[in-house]
């Protein structure tokens, strides 16, 4: 058993080293909807909180390993515009989560990984907001991968505020409506000046976007499985890699 397991670990070693070392085409941009951890507590009789509280630290972990392996961009959806239709309990739960993760942010500056909060945080208590604040001005001179952390975020409003935006400068003449082009359309969204995603990851076994960056996923590739979001490891971020690098991506080309 010990020479099996032995032999595990180095073939799980050497499939981390594939990815990180050998020639494999990496997505500019990943992003990650972390579904699954209502799920993931309920098969164990657990309250759903519990299954955000093992999520957030997966989420924790694996952009601390995206950094490492070179992604340039992370968008993570923590919680969509939706999910305030959930109890009072959940919703105060993820909320403590976040103030926790928010707290301990200035710990792990030395990832050097600058931190970016998509969503309309205008309805967020004004402590979690001072914190988001405090997260962004700490890391906004950090070099390495961008997290885009989205919270109460929703593709459709994060449009609707793009074209309100674009609204107001016609409105005040700056911009004619036959000057509006996609290219005006993505510099007002929350991820303008980013790369748009490559890849998308769905764990939890659902296939559908919910709502997360419709404009930004025009031609973005997709990676869905039967993970519950708690149990996603590096291992899982590997094969999704993997599996992107193998795609033709044509982008409407015939070839």
């Amino acid at each position: 058993m010990c020479v099996v397991g032995d032999i595990m670990a180095l073939f799980k070693r050497k499939k981390k080293q594939s990815i990180v070392n050998e020639n494999i085409v990496l997505p500019n941009h990943i992003g990650i909807i972390m579904d699954g951890n209502g799920r993931w507590a309920k098969k164990r009789g657990l309250p759903r909180v519990a299954g955000h509280t093992v999520g957030a630290s997966t989420f924790k972990k694996i952009a601390s390993y995206a950094n490492k392996i070179g992604i340039k961009y992370m968008t993570t959806y923590a919680f969509s515009t939706e999910n305030w239709k959930r109890s009072p309990q959940e919703v105060e739960g993820i909320m403590n989560l976040l103030r926790d993760y928010l707290k301990d942010a200035k710990n792990y500056k030395e990832e050097n990984i600058k931190t970016l909060f998509i969503g309309d945080r205008s309805v967020l208590a004004p402590d979690i907001q001072e914190l988001m604040q405090e997260v962004e001005e700490t890391s906004k001179d950090a070099t390495g991968m961008v997290l885009n952390i989205a919270v109460n975020y929703g593709g459709r409003a994060d449009v609707v505020r793009a074209v309100q935006m674009i609204a107001d400068k016609v409105k005040c003449g700056e911009v004619s409506p036959e000057e509006i082009t996609e290219d005006m359309i993505s510099d007002s969204l929350y991820t303008t000046g980013q790369d748009e995603p490559d890849l998308i990851i769905r764990p939890s076994g659902e296939y559908r976007l919910s709502n997360f960056l419709i404009w930004q996923c025009a031609y973005a590739e997709f990676w869905f499985s039967d993970i519950l979001w708690p149990d996603f490891t590096t291992d899982d971020l590997d094969a999704a890699i993997a599996d992107y690098a193998k795609r033709n991506r044509r982008f409407g080309d015939a070839k």
